[in-house]
């Protein structure tokens, strides 16, 4: 069984990171390995926990000279890139706020994961991520939330669902509640998926 070469795909404090790298250093990913972090944003707190435990860091930040659809192809093609540099079996959307497009999606079609804070195909597509995720929760009147996570396809958290952890919605829930509730479900769900894909891929 060949070791799997993850990319994780970062954007803010890495907590879903940090799972996963605490997943590998425990021999829980079963032969996946994390060998680089790339952040589409400088200074995330996330970059520090990739260098922390080792792990190379890079950040590709989206051209915001070009036109939305250019810059998103542009920045997927630069991950593209690294990913091929370092033998990338499996690339991990952990909380990546950038859209991935063009080739990548069809050089890694099925190798590809990403986590949503919400139960898709509710919640999902564009400007649903975050806060505006659980905001739209509460206001829809749900009795429950939770976070899947999915393959990525060309479209937005339209890609085949691979698991799913679920949580109630309390009454007096606020978006910081729910989110914080969610948060801890969403640690165990990356890294069962990462665990999964991985068996898969070897």
């Amino acid at each position: 069984m060949s070791d799997i070469k993850i990319m994780a795909l970062v954007s803010g404090g890495g907590t879903n990171l940090q799972a996963l790298l605490d997943a590998e250093k425990n021999g829980i990913l079963a032969g996946g390995s994390i060998s680089l972090v790339v952040s589409d944003r400088p200074g995330v707190y996330a970059l520090e926990r990739a260098q922390a435990a080792g792990v190379p860091t890079f950040v590709e930040a989206p051209d915001i000279t070009i036109s939305k659809e250019l810059r998103r192809r542009e920045l997927s093609d630069r991950i593209l890139t690294l990913a091929e540099t370092y033998r990338t079996g499996l690339i991990v959307l952990a909380g990546f706020l950038s859209i991935l497009a063009g080739e990548i999606i069809q050089r890694y079609s099925g190798k590809i994961i990403n986590l949503h804070p919400s139960l898709l195909p509710k919640f999902g597509g564009d400007g649903m991520y975050g806060e505006r995720v659980h905001r739209a929760v509460l206001e829809s009147g749900e009795k429950e939330s939770g976070c899947t996570v999915h393959l990525v396809d060309a479209g937005t958290d339209t890609g085949q669902i691979l698991l799913q952890r679920r949580v109630p919605v309390l009454p007096d829930d606020t978006p910081d509640s729910l989110a914080e509730r969610i948060h801890a479900q969403e640690h165990i769900a990356i890294v069962e998926a990462v665990k999964m894909m991985v068996q898969q891929l070897s």
